[in-house]
């Protein structure tokens, strides 16, 4: 009995020790739990450049521009490598999945988006401007997250519109501000609503570094 307690106790040790190793060698999720922010590399076989046109922009009004440009954690240089993926609700505030869906699409929708910055950090997405949910309970908005290289993905402040009567004080006093302020002002201009979303890596983001 004794001979087996100490094998025992000898073994619990080595358990400990090496689970002491791991806790110490584990990083903290950068972002915090994210459920869906792993959709930022379900873009398959897709050659990921600077722009892109998410579906739908064509035959949907009112159209929209999104640009911005991301930036390290200084605020002032562009980060380069920075994969961003976008989606948002059709025009009936549904997030519409295509029959066959596969991975987060079929809870995102279709209506996604990925660019892949470049040494300017600049991005664009065409889409068109999302409606609001049926039962009115959210402002419009369109869902970002940002995968950096060396980094795990997170999710930043969603796309707002300042122009939509849903968003009130109370609801912009509650937002965070990840990665910079989401709220944005559309202006029209040849057709286009043209909204401008600037990005800084890791700002108010949980354990980044």
């Amino acid at each position: 009995m004794l001979l087996f307690a100490a094998c025992n106790s000898s073994t619990s040790e080595e358990t400990a020790q090496k689970s002491a190793s791991t806790t110490t060698t584990t990083k903290p999720l950068v972002g915090g739990p994210c459920q869906g922010c792993e959709a930022v590399l379900e873009y398959g076989d897709k050659v990921l450049t600077t722009i892109d046109t998410l579906p739908a922009f064509q035959e949907t009004e009112p159209k929209m521009k999104v640009t911005g440009t991301i930036y390290q954690k200084d605020g002032r240089t562009p980060a380069a490598g920075v994969i961003l993926y976008a989606y948002h609700t059709n025009r009936k505030g549904i997030y519409e999945a295509k029959e066959g869906a596969k991975g987060w699409a079929k809870t995102h929708g279709f209506i996604q988006g990925w660019i892949k910055t470049d040494q300017t950090g600049q991005y664009t997405f065409y889409t068109f401007r999302p409606a609001a949910y049926p039962n009115r309970a959210e402002p419009e908005h369109i869902h970002l997250t940002v995968k950096e290289p060396n980094r795990n993905e997170y999710y930043i402040e969603s796309i707002q519109f300042l122009d939509d009567k849903l968003l009130t004080t109370e609801k912009q006093q509650q937002l965070r501000k990840r990665g910079g302020s989401g709220l944005t002002t559309p202006r029209l201009e040849n057709g286009l609503l043209l909204v401008k979303r600037d990005i800084i890596l890791g700002m108010n983001i949980p354990n980044y570094e």
